[in-house]
């Protein structure tokens, strides 16, 4: 057993996400077979990601404020403190903060082959659907 020293807070590239979004990391994967990740990101009011997906999926469990979470069927989930929500394999989503309220949400996923593209990041969503997706959630 050993203490794991904590990752500095990093601020999220722009090319990735809209507005002020920042993470810290709080597992990674310690033995050559495992995989999980867990990071606990934290999103201003109006912050998103861009369109993306992962390998093998993502789980999210919202821990503070009111997240939005889109897909490219233009379903939306608003999720509260508590509540969490999956997206399957390479399916194509963002998440962020709404408008109104900061959002924190712990981020878990397993890497793929290659940890560098376990994540596909796609283009930036356009401010037309994040303004449609605030307006018309589904509470899931």
């Amino acid at each position: 057993m050993r203490t794991i020293p904590k990752s500095p807070t990093v601020k999220n590239p722009p090319e990735q996400f809209n507005g002020d979004v920042w993470v810290d990391r709080i597992a990674s994967p310690q033995e050559p077979d495992q995989r999980a990740t867990v990071a606990r990101v934290r999103f201003a009011p109006g912050a998103h990601t861009a369109w993306h997906s992962h390998e093998r999926g993502q789980t999210l469990h919202i821990t503070a404020g009111v997240a939005l979470i889109g897909t490219r069927d233009g379903t939306v989930i608003r999720a509260t403190p508590g509540q969490t929500v999956y997206t399957p394999p390479g399916e194509e989503h963002w998440h962020g903060a709404t408008p109104a309220d900061f959002m924190e949400h712990l981020a878990m996923l397993e890497n793929g082959e290659d940890p560098a593209t376990t994540t596909t990041w796609l283009e930036h969503v356009t401010a037309e659907d994040y303004s449609a997706a605030h307006t018309t959630t589904t509470e899931d």
